[in-house]
């Protein structure tokens, strides 16, 4: 009978040697593939898009005087009288709101004690209007002379200006992230071109904060969008 020790030994040889090999291969093609995912660059995209304000809350503040608190009062509701009729006429009366007066007495304050000839009271009442109708505002503005001629005494307000919004991000947001996420791939692109290298797949992509600021000093009513966007792509031979 044969002895099957050396044909035995032989195959566990091979056997063995076949599996050095596989193992061989399979921990080449690992690090092969961790030195790929390895390879990514990160780049930033911009969207910017110019969009008209759909919301303006325009206040009116007038003033009015008097000697005595009935006078004043009668005085004041007298002139919320006149702008409401002036904005209701423009924009209808639904969304006008008229603020509680702020009252100083004179007296108290020692103006009257200095000989000065002025009413003892002086009131301010802010009318607030919030419409969708941003060019009616802007026309109605260049309008206030009608109030002053009805003895309206309207006063510069520093504190309640005129604000603009946006309020529409909900639906440029998807096309804005898009063309951010192109804007990135091409920074990439040239990055991948000097390196000799492609652009793959996105390993990580990260939305910024969106901004809307007034597209200048001079136009309010025009805003500015932007997102800035952080991407990873691997890098392909």
């Amino acid at each position: 009978m044969t002895d099957s020790k050396p044909l035995s030994a032989a195959i566990l040889g091979i056997a063995a040697a076949t599996g050095l090999a596989l193992a061989g291969w399979f921990i080449g093609r690992g690090l092969l593939e961790a030195r790929s995912s390895d390879r990514y660059v990160t780049v930033k995209g911009l969207a910017q898009q110019e969009v008209k304000a759909d919301l303006v809350i325009w206040p009116l503040r007038y003033a009015v005087t008097a000697n005595d608190l009935v006078t004043l009062q009668r005085l004041s509701d007298d002139s919320a009288r006149k702008v409401r009729a002036f904005l209701a006429q423009r924009f209808g009366d639904d969304a006008i709101f008229v603020s509680a007066p702020r009252i100083q007495d004179r007296d108290a304050q020692g103006v009257m004690n200095r000989g000065a000839n002025v009413a003892r009271y002086v009131a301010e009442v802010v009318v607030t209007l919030r419409s969708q109708n941003i060019d009616g505002v802007r026309a109605a503005s260049e309008q206030l002379g009608e109030l002053v001629t009805q003895g309206v005494a309207l006063v510069q307000d520093y504190e309640n200006r005129t604000q603009y919004s946006y309020t529409g991000l909900d639906q440029v947001k998807p096309a804005m992230i898009a063309t951010a996420t192109k804007d990135a791939r091409k920074a990439a692109e040239q990055f991948a071109q000097d390196s000799g290298s492609q652009v793959g797949a996105i390993r990580t992509a990260q939305q910024g904060y969106f901004t809307i600021e007034d597209r200048d000093a001079f136009s309010p009513d025009w805003k500015t969008i932007r997102v800035v966007t952080t991407v990873q792509f691997f890098l392909e031979d």
